[in-house]
């Protein structure tokens, strides 16, 4: 008869203890370098709308007007909601066929 130790509780209990230990210790090593911070966020804000005021804005007579998601993604960078305003530009260059540089 031969024995199946890995069902055993204790056994189990050691196998997810190792794997949530070996977890705890590597997840402060991917995270670091993914984070961005506030003043990286607020330079990619910076850089995509000047890139659209550059590039995407309409000029001279019965240009419709102010381009309002422009508008709101300059307020939500100004406010602190940079994923939001990042999205929204990035969005108004793909749509406008307009490249830009990728995210660091």
């Amino acid at each position: 008869m031969i024995h199946d130790f890995s069902r055993r509780p204790t056994v189990r209990r050691l196998r997810t203890t190792v794997l949530l230990g070996i977890a705890a210790v590597l997840s402060p090593l991917g995270g670091a370098g993914a984070q961005q911070t506030n003043e990286q966020l607020a330079a990619r804000c910076n850089e995509l709308g000047a890139i659209y005021d550059k590039y995407g804005t309409r000029r001279g007579e019965g240009s419709g007007g102010p381009d309002m998601i422009r508008m709101g993604a300059g307020i939500d960078c100004q406010k602190g909601r940079y994923q939001q305003g990042i999205k929204a530009l990035e969005d108004l260059l793909q749509g406008n066929r307009i490249s830009y540089p990728p995210a660091s």
